[in-house]
């Protein structure tokens, strides 16, 4: 089974807030909820992968010392196994902006779970509720 390598950002606000995009229209997914983030490309590391996908999906800019691993997802789809390291950050420059189709929303951690998401990210709700 192929494996995919996939890094992922919970964004948090000043007020406590995470920001979802919910994959668009035509996309593999289309109208599930996931913390942004993108495909580790090869020669990338999961932290350099995740600055530049934000920079391509949000208009945003942060740094690989902002970025604090938090936990991560390894679920089997049908047709490939993720992998899915998770960070958190609280700091980045510009304002998120869906650059990309998506939708954005933020959302307190609480209510997380009212948002549909893909399987490999539902288990990762419960972790970043307790660490926040």
């Amino acid at each position: 089974m192929k494996m995919v390598l996939v890094s992922a950002v919970a964004l948090i606000d000043v007020e406590g807030r995470v920001l979802l995009a919910q994959r668009p229209e035509g996309k593999a997914m289309a109208g599930l909820w996931e913390f942004p983030g993108g495909k580790v490309e090869s020669g990338e590391t999961p932290e350099a992968a995740l600055i530049r996908e934000l920079e391509e999906e949000l208009g945003i800019n942060t740094w690989e010392s902002c970025l604090a691993p938090l936990t991560f997802a390894s679920h089997s789809y049908d047709d490939f196994h993720l992998l899915m390291p998770l960070f958190a950050c609280r700091k980045w420059e510009g304002i998120p902006q869906a650059k990309e189709g998506q939708t954005l929303k933020w959302v307190r951690a609480q209510n997380l779970r009212d948002y549909p998401m893909p399987a490999a990210d539902i288990p990762l709700i419960p972790i970043l509720r307790d660490w926040l």
